[in-house]
């Protein structure tokens, strides 16, 4: 019921869908985590690189998806070696909508070491700003609902190639590295747009994918910065159009004259 100027009206309305996703490895349940009902397979690939747990899509050796009735489960299958590393994380918990870190039990594991960025050819203020213009009308989901996150995956001009929605911003960016790394694109040719703050886990997926430029709609937080500026990763945020603030690494943002 819509209620406008003391008016009530009833009318049929399209929500988010919210459900839970177990993602398990070899077997092994390692987290279950709030999330979108869509681009699973995705999401896995993505999970599982931006986590370290492997390095390319190609070690992944097979993912299934299904339907458990009360949420869904997305079995990845991983060499043996692979699953070794994440035996002594202990993630098995559940992970709140908007969760980046559930399950970590250590600082260790929350700040693991991220590799150091190269330098790379500086992208143009123009090419930021008509990602951010384009954007909207690729959030189809959101568009419908209004309630959930994009991360998106644009090249040196500025055109979106991917994106990825779900109501958590960790997910939605992991769902847009699986589907960088599937489509075999290089993440170093271009440069990620997320539709929410930065934080410093949004910084660990960017440096440990590879993304030169992460752009945050909102707000970063100190300790993103903080790494962004030690991975050298070059971190834009409150960007609208074609207003934004450059916190690290300046020098891969050539500004247009």
């Amino acid at each position: 019921m819509r209620v406008r100027d003391g008016q009530e009206t009833a009318l049929p309305q399209v929500v988010a869908a919210e459900v839970p996703i177990a993602l398990s490895y070899n077997g092994r349940s390692h987290v279950v985590m709030m999330g979108t009902p869509a681009d699973l397979e995705d999401f896995a690939v993505g999970f599982s690189i931006a986590e370290g747990i492997v390095d390319d899509v190609d070690e992944i050796e097979d993912i299934a998806c299904s339907d458990s009735g009360k949420g869904l489960r997305v079995s990845v299958a991983i060499p043996p070696a692979w699953a070794a590393r994440i035996e002594n994380q202990q993630r098995n918990l559940a992970g709140r909508t908007g969760c980046g870190l559930c399950g970590v039990t250590t600082i260790e594991q929350a700040l693991r070491p991220l590799p150091r960025l190269p330098a790379g050819t500086p992208i143009a203020a123009s090419a930021i700003a008509a990602s951010l213009e384009a954007l909207p009308a690729q959030q189809k989901i959101n568009r419908e609902t209004g309630a959930v996150h994009a991360a998106a995956f644009a090249d040196r001009t500025g055109t979106l190639l991917a994106v990825r929605e779900d109501i958590g911003r960790h997910n939605a960016f992991d769902k847009l590295i699986g589907a960088v790394a599937r489509a075999g694109l290089d993440p170093a040719d271009g440069f990620a747009l997320i539709t929410s703050r930065c934080s410093m886990e949004m910084v660990q997926k960017a440096a440990t994918f590879g993304f030169p430029l992460l752009v945050a709609i909102s707000a970063p937080t100190s300790l993103a910065i903080e790494l962004a500026e030690g991975c050298g990763l070059t971190l834009v945020a409150f960007a609208r159009g074609a207003k934004f603030n450059v916190y690290t690494h300046g020098e891969r943002v050539s500004i247009d004259r």
